[in-house]
């Protein structure tokens, strides 16, 4: 049986006194979609940044695809909150810092070429030379997400890349990514995301599974799997199931933020 995609057992992180995470096991398996929802402050950010190699965990193991975060970190393209674009590089090479310093180290005619092939199927045709201020928020979190799509990686560790925008601008990547999302699930190694949100319905509606964290120290307190059939439109957050597991979720997470450790 082949290694998942995403692995953590038994992490726990400690930042000096202050524990962010504790005893947190789960798995992302290939093609699925994982979100992880949970109060402010209760780890969601850390564990992508163990699993991104970023941070080292006080305890327990990550790996990416069977192999350790400790020992090959950057192995998953990680998007933080922020888009992180370079003011003084247009889109275009802003993007193809992805290729670049990814994993499988592309040269600059290649990242340029693989970027260019990709800007229409990102929304983005037409604006390769615009510089990252006359993009929309909308547009800049594509942009951002094209770059970390360039990193070649099959595991995707997005912290709230759609937070800051607006409803309806949300609502349209949402549109997008299940778009985007179905179409790689073609691919021979298809790729796989654990993604952070506080929107509860931006988790199912996007998510094969949603894991519910608890205050800090963060713990996974529930697990939920979304059986809904891609792409689920708007109209999904009106179905019975959606509903059912919408008061799942919120429930845990009230018992969550309620739980001290």
């Amino acid at each position: 049986m082949s290694a998942p995609a995403v692995e953590l057992r038994h992490v726990t992180h400690t930042y000096g006194t202050t524990p962010a995470v504790a005893d947190v096991s789960l798995d992302v398996s290939a093609g699925d979609f994982v979100s992880i929802v949970g109060p402010s402050g209760c780890g969601k950010s850390t564990l992508l940044k163990v699993l991104a190699g970023l941070l080292a965990p006080t305890s327990g193991t990550a790996a990416i695809q069977g192999a350790s975060t400790i020992d090959r970190p950057g192995l998953a393209g990680y998007m933080p909150q922020r888009d992180l674009l370079l003011p003084w590089k247009r889109a275009i090479d802003n993007a193809t810092l992805g290729a670049e310093l990814g994993d499988r180290r592309a040269t600059k005619a290649e990242a340029r070429q693989r970027a260019l092939e990709l800007f229409e199927r990102f929304g983005l045709a037409g604006f390769e030379q615009s510089w990252p201020s006359e993009l929309s928020g909308g547009m800049r979190q594509r942009l951002a997400l094209l770059r970390t799509f360039l990193t070649g990686s099959r595991v995707l560790l997005l912290d709230e890349p759609f937070g800051a925008l607006d409803a309806i601008t949300r609502r349209d990547l949402h549109d997008w990514l299940q778009a985007l999302w179905i179409d790689h699930l073609g691919e021979s190694v298809p790729r796989s995301a654990l993604f952070i949100t506080h929107d509860v319905d931006e988790a199912l509606v996007l998510s094969d599974v949603v894991h519910v964290m608890s205050a800090r120290p963060g713990r996974i307190v529930d697990t939920v799997t979304v059986d809904e059939q891609r792409p689920r439109p708007a109209s999904v957050t009106t179905s019975a199931a959606f509903i059912r597991n919408k008061a799942r979720l919120l429930d845990s997470l009230d018992r969550g933020r309620a739980t001290t450790h």
